[in-house]
This record gives C-alpha cells, sequence and structure tokens, in this order.
C-alpha cells in the first residue's frame, strides 16, 4: 500500500513538463542531497516525487520536515520494498507530467538547468522514448565505470550524443507516452536490467533511446542499502538477463554461450552459488510470462546501436572472464 507522507497530497492539475521520481530508503545524507538538487531545478515545470520504501524511522523523520508544506513535492510511503522497478511504477503514476526523470538517491544533476536539458532533449526528437544522462563519480568527476551501460568501445563519446538501446537509471528521462505504451517496467524485475526491458518494449514499438553526454548527473556510489555482489545483486543480474532474453523468445540453446559466460565469471568471482540459483530461477519466471519475439525492425535497430559496437562473443569471454583477476564483479560485464 501507498500512502501519502506529507507535502503536495497530489501534483498539479494542469499542465507541466517533468516529473522527478527519487526512491528513499536510508541513505539520510545522499537522498536530502538528491532531493535538494531536484527542488533547485529552473527553467521547466516540474513536481518532485520521493517515493520511501523502508527507511528507519529517524530518517523518514527528516524527509517528511524536507517537503512539509511545499506544493512542487511529495513524500509517500510503502509499506515495503517494491524494488526498483515497481517502485519507480508507483511514483511515475502519481504525476503526469510529460516527461518522467529518474534519478538515484544517491546522484545529484550537475548543475540547476540539467533536468530543463533534459526536457529539452525529448522535445527536439520526437520519436526519442528515453535518453540516458552521462553519470559521472560525484567526487572526481571522471566517468563513473560502475553506470557505463554501453559498449565499451563507445567509452570515448562518453562526452557526445549517440543513439543505443537501453539507459541508465542513476539519470534518465522518459517520454510518458512511450512509457504508457510501454507499460512501464516489469515489476518482476525487481531490481537490475529493468532499464534495458523497458527499453526494448519502446523499440519494438518504433520509438529510439539516445544517451547524452552533455546532460551529467553526478553519482556518490553510496555503499549504504545497496545490493552488493556478496548478496543477491549478481544473482538478480543473472536471473533478469536471461529473463529478458527468454520473454523476446530467444532460446536456451542459442543462449547457452551466455549461460556459459555467466558461469565462469561467477566462478571467477567466488559467486558461484548465486550463477546456479538464476538459472533455474529466470526458467521458472520465463514460464510465467507470454513471450514475443522482437519484430525485424527492433533486431535491425539493435544490430545497429548495440551488437555492432561489441566483440565476438569469444574475444569478450577470454577478456573479461579468463583473462580478469578475481575481484568484484562489474555491473555490465556481458552488457548486452
Amino acid at each position: 500500500m501507498i500512502r501519502h507522507v506529507a507535502g503536495a497530497p497530489h501534483p498539479p492539475s494542469g499542465d507541466y513538463d517533468a516529473d522527478v521520481v527519487i526512491l528513499a530508503l536510508d541513505r539520510l545524507e545522499e537522498t536530502v542531497d538528491a532531493i535538494r538538487s531536484a527542488l533547485a531545478q529552473t527553467g521547466v515545470s516540474r513536481h518532485v516525487t520521493i517515493l520511501d520504501q523502508g527507511s528507519m524511522a529517524e530518517n523518514l523523520v527528516w524527509l517528511e520536515a524536507m517537503v512539509a508544506g511545499r506544493s512542487d513535492a511529495t513524500l509517500l510511503r510503502s509499506d515495503r520494498n517494491l524494488g526498483v522497478a515497481e517502485g519507480r511504477n508507483r511514483a511515475s503514476a502519481f504525476g503526469h507530467g510529460r516527461t518522467i526523470v529518474g534519478l538515484d538517491n544517491d546522484a545529484e544533476f550537475a548543475g540547476p538547468d540539467t533536468l530543463a536539458g533534459m526536457v529539452a532533449a525529448l522535445d527536439t526528437e520526437p520519436d526519442l522514448a528515453a535518453i540516458g544522462c552521462r553519470i559521472v563519480n560525484f567526487e572526481t568527476g571522471r566517468d563513473d565505470m560502475t553506470s557505463w551501460g554501453y559498449p565499451r568501445s563507445l567509452l570515448p563519446r562518453s562526452g557526445g550524443s549517440f543513439l543505443t538501446t537501453t539507459f541508465v537509471g542513476a539519470g534518465h528521462a522518459i517520454r510518458r507516452t512511450a512509457w504508457d505504451e510501454a507499460g512501464g517496467y516489469d515489476p518482476a524485475l525487481f531490481f537490475c536490467w529493468e532499464e534495458y526491458d523497458l527499453s526494448l518494449r519502446a523499440i519494438a514499438r518504433g520509438w529510439r533511446v539516445r544517451y547524452r553526454g552533455d546532460l551529467v548527473v553526478r553519482h556518490k556510489v553510496s555503499a549504504e542499502r545497496r545490493v552488493v555482489w556478496s548478496g543477491d545483486r549478481w544473482f538478480h543480474f543473472v536471473r533478469n538477463r536471461l529473463y529478458i532474453e527468454r520473454k523476446y523468445g530467444i532460446g536456451w540453446l542459442a543462449l547457452t554461450p551466455r549461460v556459459g559466460g555467466y558461469l565462469l565469471k561467477g566462478l571467477r568471482n567466488g559467486l558461484p552459488a548465486q550463477t546456479l540459483r538464476a538459472i533455474p530461477a529466470a526458467m521458472g519466471m520465463a514460464r510465467r510470462t507470454v513471450k514475443q519475439a522482437l519484430p525485424p525492425m527492433a533486431q535491425s535497430y539493435l544490430h545497429q546501436h548495440d551488437t555492432a559496437h561489441r566483440e565476438a562473443w569469444i574475444r569478450r569471454l577470454r577478456t573479461e572472464v579468463l583473462t580478469s583477476a578475481p575481484g568484484p564483479v562489474t555491473t555490465r560485464a556481458f552488457g548486452s
């Protein structure tokens, strides 16, 4: 159940540019900074919606005080942790701005005009479903490699712009009409790959997705309340990626190289149990969903704007698994 805690009981009644959605789960200092960053945005009409998913009572009090009496912000509270996918669905449904902007609760807009730039980017290209911002490390200003969700060969273009097949959740904007048409996020994913899945459904309907390196979000990469690799992060990574492939009609035989790569990567990084749990979990999820192959134009789009920029599977297997030193699993290993 979602209940209103503080701030405006509803978004503006008329038209406005953007709903800024922030999911909260402790990380108080970072969350407060993220909210302040959103409230400081100028040049657009916007409403900020914060959905708390289980913060400690004392932290919730601070968030409530931040938005109390404001007409441009709302604090909502869920009775449980819905996950990233369903949490964003619920918070986005609260508003009706023509753009839905997602900001992680350990991230900030780089400047007061970033939000206006995101809205303008979608206005400039009417066939864009979504844009992904450049995500940089808050401290260094360099590209945050834990949030690089695109082929590595495109990294030299991180300050530019290119069409792509996904966006990174830390900072992004979605056209609400495309959101409605695609049906929002798949709540079964809970966490990990939800942006890619949504992008695929939009692309299948003729929309495009663009990366904009001139629109910057600064990411603090907070460890608090983060799903870590020693917890369930790798499990969700593998399970959800295989599930998405099955959703769009890819058979298990064709997925054998990917499954093998995940098994080796999990073994290399001391996470074989998570990998072995994830594979049957993906099978179970896939059995409960209707499978539909991507249309030829969508397959062509994926090849042009993703596959063509990636190395062959055998080379990726060698460079990302067999020759890697044991250590943390990167969030985008075996990307798409």
